[in-house]
């Protein structure tokens, strides 16, 4: 019996032929301070990855970034094991991660380019299945179906969640050093957009930054000295402080090489008198870091913040303050 048969007739209905998705078309959530416990919800660990969409039509399985960049070459691991799952229809949502210890680090994820780091792929949710798009269906019906039509070989792994006991999660979460939660209203649609039916808790602060100039290196320092970085608000690029930290050598000498072609004549923030900074190169602002952080000052500015990594998967027009 397919994953689809056991649908009840209405849901059926709910779940039209369709052909295989073309684009990743990723639900995003919201970041929220809040924190609850509601029956009504389900509460998963926050995974510190990048985002993949998989999707399989027969023989043909790709790999894509919430931006649509082809992931096959990258993780030729997670081909393979999907590719050996008896389903052969299907497209389903996940986190890419790699591990440090217990905990999912972003910044050993990022090293892969440069050496083999260990890859898997949590799974999260299902878009299309058996030539059905079930992005309708509520979210435990989608975790039904996900749980039937995949066997989770090799390095793809099917993600736990818990239901109505946020808090108390939440608690767990940050005491054994997770990034936090993401709480998802359980009879939600599947949306191609950010929504507020998915909710981000996060124990410690870290976003996407976008690299708008940096410093000279001083001492032993190679390439650059800090990064300077910032947002967009309202179409504008706020300043919202630099990073200097968290940078190994090949990381350096790599990202100083695509600094240098991105040169440019004058500031892209929209405030460049606030920048007090000499010696500062100004590049076009393309490149998007992932920076973590301890809070935001009054003044908007990042609190100790370190590197963890480029992020390929989001554009910079994209990024904004989360929090």
């Amino acid at each position: 019996m397919t994953a689809l048969a056991k649908l009840s007739a209405r849901e059926f209905e709910i779940a039209p032929a369709a052909p295989p998705p073309q684009t990743a078309g990723a639900m995003k959530a919201v970041l929220t301070g809040e924190r609850f416990s509601d029956p009504n919800w389900i509460f998963e660990r926050k995974l510190d990855g990048i985002r993949c969409i998989a999707i399989r039509s027969g023989e043909r399985l790709e790999l894509l970034s919430r931006n649509d960049l082809p992931q096959n070459a990258r993780y030729p691991e997670l081909v393979d094991a999907l590719s050996a799952e008896r389903c052969r229809e299907f497209a389903v949502d996940g986190e890419v991660v790699a591990f440090e210890g217990s905990q999912t680090s972003f910044a050993r994820l990022a090293q892969r380019h440069q050496h083999y780091v260990p890859v898997f792929l949590y799974v999260f949710d299902v878009l299309w299945l058996e030539g059905h798009d079930v992005r309708q269906l509520p979210l435990r019906t989608r975790k039904r179906l996900l749980r039937s039509a995949l066997q989770f070989h090799g390095n793809v792994r099917w993600t736990q969640y818990r239901n109505g006991d946020g808090e108390a999660l939440f608690k767990e979460a940050c005491r054994k050093g997770w990034e936090g939660l993401i709480a998802k209203r359980a009879e939600s649609p599947y949306v191609t957009t950010r929504s507020k039916d998915w909710l981000k808790f996060k124990c410690e602060h870290g976003q996407e930054l976008i690299i708008g100039g940096y410093t000279q290196p001083h001492g032993s320092r190679v390439e650059f000295g800090a990064l300077l970085l910032g947002y967009h608000r309202d179409g504008r690029l706020e300043y919202a402080g630099k990073v200097g930290t968290g940078f190994d050598t090949a990381t350096l000498h790599e990202l100083g090489a695509q600094l240098r072609e991105l040169e440019r004549s004058g500031s892209p923030f929209v405030n460049p008198a606030i920048i007090k900074e000499r010696g500062v190169t100004w590049v076009e602002p393309q490149l998007v870091a992932q920076i973590g952080f301890t809070e935001w000052t009054r003044d908007g500015r990042l609190r100790h913040p370190r590197f963890l990594g480029m992020r390929d998967d989001k554009a910079a027009s994209e990024v904004v303050r989360e929090g």
